[in-house]
């Protein structure tokens, strides 16, 4: 059996990216894992059930914030049969949920290239969500549970069909995230 062996464009290869401004080491790795992962499937655009599945591989606290064994093990089993069956009609569309309005300066994340590795509309929101997330808790770089929390913010991503497919309300992990100190409206912008 032969492996395809994709090469990535000069700018995957490594080193700084635009978008990994106001983030912290670790979720730069998410965001490197999940251009490789649909890079490697074929996929058009990084979406956020790549985001989802990278950031479950390299954050522990979003491993433990999902739930408990059997509840993570369906997820990353969903997740995986992504690439065989399961999430196969999701190649060549691009994840648009139309919850967010507006994706900011679609040019730096790429949302308009045809490339592999380009970010989907809901995932560029996300991270943008996820780095105005931490600038309002701390003011550090945006970590795995702000990232985790716009995932699951936008109720007509892939990541949360995929979260909800294997069991595990979006809503009651936002909540789990975020505690009770904050309350959300319906598109899961912060009241406070």
């Amino acid at each position: 059996m032969q492996h395809r062996v994709t090469r990535q464009p000069a700018g995957e290869q490594g080193g700084p990216h635009p978008d990994d401004a106001g983030l912290s080491a670790e979720l730069v790795a998410v965001f490197a894992g999940a251009r490789r992962r649909a890079v490697r499937d074929g996929d058009r655009q990084v979406d956020t059930a790549h985001l989802l599945h990278s950031l479950l591989e390299h954050d522990p606290e979003v491993r433990s914030a999902v739930g408990d064994t059997p509840q993570l093990a369906r997820l990353l089993g969903y997740l995986v049969q992504r690439s065989i069956g399961y999430g196969l009609r999701w190649q060549g569309t691009v994840e648009d949920s139309g919850a967010i309005a507006v994706v900011p300066d679609p040019a730096l994340y790429g949302a308009e290239s045809r490339e592999a590795g380009a970010w989907s509309p809901a995932a560029a929101a996300a991270m943008e969500a996820a780095r105005r997330r931490a600038r309002r808790r701390t003011g550090a770089p945006a970590g795995g549970s702000d990232l985790l929390a716009a995932l699951v913010a936008d109720p007509g991503s892939r990541a949360v069909e995929v979260l909800e497919r294997a069991g595990i309300p979006a809503r009651e992990l936002r909540a789990r995230i975020d505690g009770p100190e904050e309350e959300y409206a319906g598109d899961g912008v912060a009241l406070r």
